[in-house]
């Protein structure tokens, strides 16, 4: 997912797979230092730190069309791979490699002028992701305690299970993540098989197309970090707009216009769509309803040429038509963010950032799995000899 990331902001921001720029519009250079770092001869390197317990996936990511991009340094990995266990990740193999890690972040931190904070993206139904995840959060945490942690963590579903412990890696780190997150942008593994099946009508969608759903999430989430605008402009300030209490930072995402790429070209869509797609719960990139919990507070990101009152105006058609799905002891909690330049190949569109009360759903159904087998003790022995 973090390669695909890179992937398309690149894209959005004119830089070859170098990470030389192309382009001829300001507004991509103005703020291109919140993620990369110029070089010599005018190349820009990713603020990125990459890390696995195996060797496997760096390889192939180097191998890929974007490996030249990436810091070499910055590719950290053991050899042994946590084998989906969470404590190895957290506890023995991943504890060995941390600290490898955080000198490379240091010195990633060291080089920024104003540190707002870090973006995680990890799964949390591994052993690396998860476990190791969550210890790198915990020690950065220690580090740099007043900066932004926000991390995007694909949550694991039962439909599409790469292994039976799934439930116990997720039920170990959500308990990390609540203490040590300022912001999660929960994706679900589920939900997007859904909108590929539903949504998109593709037969097979595998991995590749499920973490382009996801890079357009992450870039329309962070498109205010990246291009000049006036609101959620850093971190903090959307955090500030979303986070009621702070353990309730746990975010469903959701993007419009979704539709089958080719046919999308064809018609242009206009604001009062892309508003009903937003809050259309087929479009959340979570399995849970949004209509089964309320909404605590809402920020949509619209990019393109629109006009804002436009985009005012239906966004307070929503909340007058829906009252009840938002709190009423919050009031004005959506928030708007306009950007002018559109992601690759659209004209316009939309990302939804939901604080909504029925993320409970995905822990619920996480922590049934979790019961059934802890109730029978089924596979503890994994966890117990790592200590």
């Amino acid at each position: 997912i973090g390669t695909k990331f890179w992937e398309t902001i690149s894209e959005e921001h004119k830089l070859n797979n170098q990470g030389v720029y192309t382009g001829d519009n300001e507004q991509e250079l103005e703020r291109i230092d919140v993620y990369y770092n110029e070089a010599a001869q005018g190349k820009y390197v990713p603020r990125a730190v990459l890390v696995d317990l195996e060797p496997g996936v760096m390889d192939t990511v180097k191998a890929g069309p974007f490996g030249q991009l990436f810091r070499p340094d910055n590719f950290i990995f053991g050899q042994n791979g946590a084998g989906n266990n969470w404590a190895k990740g957290h506890y023995t193999e991943g504890a060995e490699l941390v600290d490898q890690v955080l000198d490379v972040v240091r010195k990633e931190a060291e080089n920024s002028d104003s540190l707002q904070g870090f973006q995680f993206t990890h799964s949390l139904g591994g052993g690396t992701g998860a476990g190791m995840g969550t210890l790198l959060i915990s020690r950065i945490r220690e580090e740099y305690p007043d900066r932004m942690m926000s991390t995007f963590s694909v949550v694991p579903s039962p439909k599409v299970s790469d292994t039976v412990i799934e439930p116990y890696n997720a039920t170990l780190s959500v308990h990390q993540l609540v203490e040590n997150s300022d912001m999660t942008f929960c994706i679900d593994n589920e939900a997007l098989y859904d909108i590929c099946f539903k949504t998109l009508k593709l037969k097979e969608p595998g991995y590749d197309d499920l973490n382009s759903l996801v890079s357009q999430v992450m870039s329309g989430v962070t498109t205010c970090l990246r291009f000049p605008g006036q609101l959620n402009s850093d971190l903090r300030k959307t955090a500030v707009n979303l986070v009621p209490f702070p353990r309730l930072h746990f975010f469903m995402v959701g993007f419009a216009p979704l539709g089958d790429s080719k046919s999308s070209s064809f018609r242009s869509i206009t604001v009062p769509e892309l508003t009903q797609q937003l809050f259309d719960a087929r479009n959340m990139m979570a399995a849970s309803d949004p209509r089964h919990g309320r909404y605590l507070a809402v920020a949509a990101i619209f990019r393109g040429r629109v006009s804002t009152n436009e985009i005012e105006d239906q966004m307070l058609n929503v909340q007058n038509k829906n009252a009840s799905m938002f709190v009423e002891w919050i009031p004005n909690n959506v928030k708007t963010a306009v950007c002018d330049i559109p992601p690759t190949g659209l004209s316009m569109s939309a990302t939804f950032i939901g604080n909504s009360t029925a993320i409970q759903e995905l822990f619920q159904r996480v922590n049934e799995q979790f019961t059934v087998m802890f109730r029978r003790r089924a596979f503890l022995h994994w966890y117990t000899d790592e200590g």
